[in-house]
């Protein structure tokens, strides 16, 4: 996290410095028909921009932004949620481990949050900590698991082929936190 602060902060700095330096040239009398205000907003501009892709971090190898308020408000009570959703678009299939570190004990889904495209399989699989588990969509959802399994190297597959938000739990460890969001663009 100190890495990606000190990163954020080398580049705002440069940026304003930048734009500094051009607004600085625009004062003279050069007559230059306007092109240094032309300079001053381009300046500008690339400076939002560098912030703006700032907001998209990478965290562990894995891109990720920040989560809506539907996903933080549901999310947000897990202990390894992190405020982000991790970015997993454009591949055919993904994995989330069941019974990860989390909530006091292995009583957490990793990532907590992740984003997909349409047309994406997440398989969640069970890592054999913290008892039994098992997925439950939230609401009418699409997502049951089944009753809680244990064992380790047990998996559930589902293929998100509409887009949307879709909230998921362990039904005997969500008052824990074991929660979950799965965003489909």
């Amino acid at each position: 996290m100190t890495d990606d602060l000190d990163r954020r902060t080398f580049i705002r700095t440069t940026a304003a410095v930048s734009g500094a330096g051009l607004l600085a040239g625009c004062g003279g009398s050069g007559g230059d028909g306007g092109s240094g205000e032309t300079e001053a907003t381009e300046a500008e501009e690339m400076a939002t921009t560098e912030a703006e892709e700032m907001d998209t971090e990478s965290s562990g190898g894995m891109e990720t932004v920040e989560a809506s308020s539907e996903v933080a408000d549901y999310v947000g009570e897990s202990s390894n949620f992190d405020g982000n959703t991790v970015v997993m678009t454009d591949q055919d299939e993904v994995s989330v481990a069941v019974g990860a570190e989390g909530n006091g004990g292995a009583f957490a889904f990793d990532p907590p949050a992740i984003k997909v495209s349409t047309g994406t399989t997440v398989v969640w699989e069970w890592t054999g900590e913290g008892a039994g588990h098992n997925v439950k969509s939230e609401g009418d959802g699409p997502l049951d698991s089944g009753s809680a399994v244990a064992e380790e190297g047990t998996t559930y597959e589902y293929t998100f082929e509409e887009t949307g938000t879709y909230l998921y739990n362990c039904v005997p460890h969500k008052a824990l936190g074991m929660v979950g969001a799965v965003v489909v663009e």
